[in-house]
């Protein structure tokens, strides 16, 4: 199910059901959002600090199940990522959003709640920055394919930046299928949970942050173990930032070793993820990924 386009004047609200936001940085999403024409609110716990998190497991739960179940708020935007998510994700009753479906964006450790949505409602959704907002590394770029993906029905096209750690790994071919994922950590970590997608068919979608080439070795080959990689028909690779290579093992040896052999088209290097400007692409919706020419194209999440 794809949601309507938000449009000027409609209501959106702000969740944290990970950490505490940051004032400073949450007034400058609030004001990009509102150059839109958007309304925006604030949850009644995104500032909340009990211990890593913004309020209680309890609190943040409240704040989901209102912004999901009010009428009249039309978008969804997560605050900040961390950790916190999943140990609520499967208290939350998304029955609501099978009748009312409405726009939600956030990424990393708001992996969990993307799968969550789409097994729930098979709901189409934004994996994009948070309003943390943070110029310096979401800059005007990110703020235009933020709004285009939820404000207009164009189709998003992505292309491989070879700037980006392992841009340099292809695997050539042309594939099409719903494109799914997020975060590697929290993909692997969600396995065998009710927030972990099926993957037959899909294009699978992963980008990571803060993890060693031989981490991320592990988390690859925890999904292949499982089984989960045993359907999938492509592989695109977004940022893999603040990764240092070990003497001899790298990104780029991780991604060949553990994705090469696959059989499906293999494409690294764009820009989705926790790196420099930070592109905005819709999940659970037709993409078509073309290795050799870099591009990722996704169908329009909204109507």
């Amino acid at each position: 199910m794809r949601p309507p386009a938000l449009r000027p004047g409609d209501r959106v609200r702000l969740v944290a059901p990970a950490r505490p936001a940051d004032p400073a940085l949450l007034a400058r999403g609030v004001e990009i959002l509102r150059g839109w024409g958007l309304v925006v609110e604030v949850g009644a716990h995104v500032y909340d600090e009990h211990g890593w998190f913004a309020g209680t497991d309890a609190d943040r739960l409240a704040d989901l199940r209102a912004a999901f179940t009010d009428p009249g708020i039309r978008g969804v935007f997560a605050c900040r990522g961390g950790f916190g998510t999943q140990r609520i994700v499967d208290r939350l009753d998304l029955s609501a959003m099978t009748t009312d479906p409405r726009v939600f964006v956030g990424f990393s450790d708001l992996t969990s709640l993307h799968g969550r949505l789409w097994r729930a409602a098979k709901l189409a959704t934004f994996y994009g920055p948070m309003m943390n907002w943070n110029d310096g590394r979401t800059g005007p770029a990110s703020i235009e394919s933020l709004r285009r993906a939820v404000m207009t029905t164009a189709p998003v096209t992505v292309a491989r930046d070879p700037a980006e750690l392992g841009a340099e790994v292809v695997v050539p071919g042309v594939a099409t299928g719903v494109l799914l994922g997020g975060t590697l950590t929290m993909l692997t970590t969600s396995v065998g949970s009710v927030d972990f997608p099926n993957l037959t068919g899909a294009i699978l979608l992963v980008e990571e942050v803060d993890e060693l080439p031989y981490s991320i070795d592990r988390m690859l080959t925890q999904l292949r173990r499982s089984g989960a990689l045993d359907g999938i028909v492509g592989v695109a690779v977004g940022q893999i930032t603040n990764s240092p290579a070990s003497p001899g093992y790298d990104v780029p040896t991780v991604l060949r070793d553990r994705l090469g052999d696959l059989g499906v088209p293999v494409l690294a290097g764009l820009p989705l993820g926790h790196g420099q400007q930070q592109l905005t692409v819709p999940l659970g919706v037709p993409a078509t990924i073309d290795a050799a020419a870099g591009t990722l194209t996704v169908t329009a999440g909204v109507r």
